[in-house]
């Protein structure tokens, strides 16, 4: 169901770390990527308690179809939330990104369009398998335990993954420790519409039609029951705001996009 037996070449991803000066001591960052999705993904979802090996493994389920099945539940809007991630980044060419959470690499290519360096990291190893053809350095790594060196990257970025990470205020903090001083993160995450009567109507969808057209497309819809519910559970745009300001970053600001289904929150450290 996966990549099979695909792996990142061990001196690619070395070449990478090096480029970022980045891998701690111990580090398993530099280890084999491969897929480890297989049948016994197949239905499986993970809780709102977000074990990180539960999230890693329902991720691993969806991975063969996961940007097909983006893009079809969006209906395309996720090609103009990850320009926008990129526009709002500012960033400049030589510029060396983190994109964290970038499970097969289309934000990564997105971001390399700015001709910035850009390194794709992921704790789901099914995920990066499955962008292996995507011409981007690859690490696997945790967001709450970052397998880089102090103040290696100019912005820093993640998108529709902070919201699957327990103790996201970790992250936050692990991304702030990993960013020079001046250098920018941008968060780009399901939100709270701000018109009530569409909010209203976007909950609806969320909890009846997207896992409708889930089972249609997706290799494993009940992954997207979870999508469902964490993006009811998840902070409004002002207490993720708060969150991130009390993470290591200053001049936190956000802009919606799409009437608040999605918001970008930028920052600098």
């Amino acid at each position: 169901m996966g990549a099979g037996p695909a792996r990142v070449v061990a001196g690619a991803a070395h070449r990478a770390a090096a480029q970022a000066s980045q891998c701690r001591a111990g580090s398993n960052a530099l280890g084999t990527v491969k897929s480890v999705a297989d049948t016994r993904t197949r239905g499986y979802r993970a809780t709102l308690a977000k074990d990180p090996h539960e999230v890693a493994a329902m991720f691993d389920g969806v991975a063969r179809r996961y940007d097909i099945t983006n893009t079809v539940l969006s209906m395309g809007q996720d090609r103009l939330w990850r320009m926008a991630t990129r526009k709002s980044l500012g960033l400049r060419p030589g510029e060396r990104v983190l994109d964290l959470a970038a499970g097969t690499g289309v934000s990564t290519v997105e971001l390399a369009k700015s001709g910035a360096w850009c390194v794709a990291t992921d704790f789901s190893k099914g995920m990066l398998a499955a962008g292996l053809s995507r011409n981007v350095p690859m690490v696997a790594g945790d967001a709450t335990k970052l397998p880089f060196a102090d103040a290696v990257f100019d912005a820093v970025t993640i998108s529709f993954g902070l919201r699957n990470v327990a103790a996201f205020d970790t992250a936050l903090a692990e991304m702030a420790r990993v960013t020079k001083p001046g250098g920018r993160l941008v968060v780009c995450e399901f939100s709270t519409p701000v018109w009530r009567p569409f909010r209203t109507v976007y909950m609806e969808y969320l909890m009846e039609a997207l896992p409708r057209v889930a089972r249609a497309v997706s290799s494993n819809p009940d992954a997207y029951v979870y999508l469902a519910e964490s993006i009811q559970a998840w902070p409004d745009q002002a207490e993720l705001a708060r969150q991130i300001a009390t993470s290591g970053w200053r001049d936190v600001k956000w802009r919606n996009l799409s009437g608040g289904i999605v918001a970008l929150h930028r920052a600098v450290r």
